[in-house]
C-alpha cells in the first residue's frame, strides 16, 4: 500500500525504536523531518525533547506529545490500511497527527503553535518537566490516544512508592524475616485500596529480594488515585502500613490526578471539531497518568486527543489502522483554529 506523506511520517518514526532513554534516533528523525509539514525552527532542546514552532503571536498553544515508548513490542509492519509496531498508539501516531495538522492550519495573527515531542514520559516526564517553566500556555493539547472521536478531559494521578526492610540474618523459622513483612505490607495496602472507593487500584511494579546472611526484601507498587484524593490522607494511610509491618516506606513519585470541565473551551473545540468530521464524540475520563497531569500547574484550558484504540496500548499486537490516523489528523484540523478563536 502507498502510504500518504502524513502516514509515512508516522510508518517512518514507528520503524525506529525509542524506548524510554533511548529517543535521540527517532527525536532526530521526527525534527529532520517536521519542516516539510510547515514548522519553524525544529530543534532538540537540553533533555532531547523535540521542539518547534509556527506564529509569533503572544498567545501559545502548546501540542505536547511524547516520542518514547515501553520497551520490546512488535517490530513495523505495514499491512494494508494498518501500521504495526511499538509506539504506533502510544503515543507516536498522536504526536506524528499534531505535527501534520498542526504545520497545515493557519496560525492567527495573536498566536504562535509549538510543537514538544517530549521524552520520557513512560517513566519519570522529564521532557515535559523539562519544559514546564519555558511554557506559559493560553491553551494546550496532550497527544494520548484517545480514539479519532473521543476526547480526555481527566487522568487519574498516582503515588509510586516502596516498601523495604533488611535484618542482619536470622532463622526462618522463628523470624519470616523482611522479604516475608514487604510482602505482608503490599497484601494489606491492597486491601486498604479496595475499599477505598472507585478509581483506586493498585499493581507490583517491581518485587526483589535476597536472603545471604542478611536479609533484605523491596516490593515498588503503583497505586492510582482518582480526582478528589488527598496527598495528605493518603501519605498518612501509606505510613501506618508500613509502621504495622516494621517496614520502611520511600514515596519515589506523587503525580496528582487533574481533570478540566466539559465547558473547557479546547474540550467544546474538539467536541464541535468531532461532530464536524462526521463522528459522535465521545468525553473519556482516562485511567491512566501521563503529562497531562504533570504540566497541570499551567492551569489553560487543556485536553488530551489522539487517533488509536488504547487498548493496544504498550502490547505485543500494538497496532493502528492508517484510516483512524487520518481521521484524527482531520479532526485535528478542524480544533486547532477553533480553539484559538474561543481562548
Amino acid at each position: 500500500m502507498s502510504l500518504p506523506e502524513s502516514a509515512r511520517l508516522l510508518a517512518d518514526l514507528v520503524a525506529v525504536p525509542s524506548p524510554t532513554w533511548h529517543e535521540e534516533a527517532a527525536a532526530k528523525l521526527l525534527a529532520e523531518s517536521l519542516p516539510r509539514f510547515g514548522w519553524n525552527g525544529a530543534h532538540l532542546d537540553g533533555v532531547g525533547n523535540v521542539v518547534a514552532s509556527r506564529g509569533t503571536g503572544g498567545k501559545e498553544l502548546v501540542l505536547l506529545g511524547h516520542i518514547d515508548t515501553v520497551s520490546g513490542g512488535p517490530k513495523i509492519i505495514i499491512d494494508g490500511d494498518r501500521i504495526q509496531g511499538r509506539g504506533s498508539v502510544d503515543a507516536k501516531g498522536p504526536c506524528c497527527a499534531m505535527a501534520v495538522a498542526g504545520g497545515f492550519v493557519p496560525i492567527q495573527r495573536d498566536w504562535r503553535v509549538t510543537l514538544v515531542a517530549a521524552v520520557g514520559e513512560e517513566i519519570d516526564s522529564r521532557g515535559a518537566r523539562f519544559r514546564m517553566p519555558l511554557h506559559s500556555p493560553a491553551a494546550c493539547v496532550i497527544g494520548e490516544p484517545t480514539g479519532s472521536d473521543g476526547v480526555a478531559l481527566s487522568y487519574r494521578g498516582r503515588v509510586l512508592f516502596s516498601f523495604e526492610s533488611e535484618d542482619e540474618g536470622a532463622h526462618r523459622s522463628g523470624s519470616p524475616g523482611p522479604m516475608s513483612a514487604v510482602v505482608m505490607a503490599a497484601s494489606s495496602l491492597f486491601d486498604i485500596a479496595k475499599n477505598m472507593g472507585p478509581g483506586y487500584s493498585t499493581a507490583v511494579m517491581e518485587m526483589e529480594g535476597h536472603e545471604a546472611g542478611t536479609r533484605w526484601g523491596r516490593i515498588i507498587i503503583d497505586l492510582r488515585i482518582p480526582l478528589g484524593a488527598e496527598q495528605e490522607s493518603l501519605d498518612l494511610m501509606l505510613g501506618e502500613t508500613a509502621a504495622a509491618f516494621g517496614v520502611s516506606l520511600n514515596v519515589i513519585e506523587y503525580v496528582p490526578p487533574y481533570g478540566v470541565q466539559k465547558t473547557d473551551p479546547v474540550i467544546r473545540a474538539f467536541r464541535t471539531a468531532i461532530r464536524d468530521a462526521g463522528a459522535r464524540p465521545r468525553i473519556l475520563a482516562k485511567q491512566g497518568t501521563c503529562d497531562f497531569n504533570v504540566v497541570s500547574p499551567w492551569g489553560c484550558p487543556m485536553g488530551a486527543y489522539g487517533p488509536g484504540d488504547s487498548k493496544y496500548d504498550h502490547s505485543s499486537n500494538e497496532q493502528i489502522p492508517v484510516s483512524e490516523f487520518l481521521r484524527g489528523v482531520e479532526v485535528l484540523k478542524l480544533a486547532i483554529p477553533r480553539i484559538m478563536e474561543l481562548n
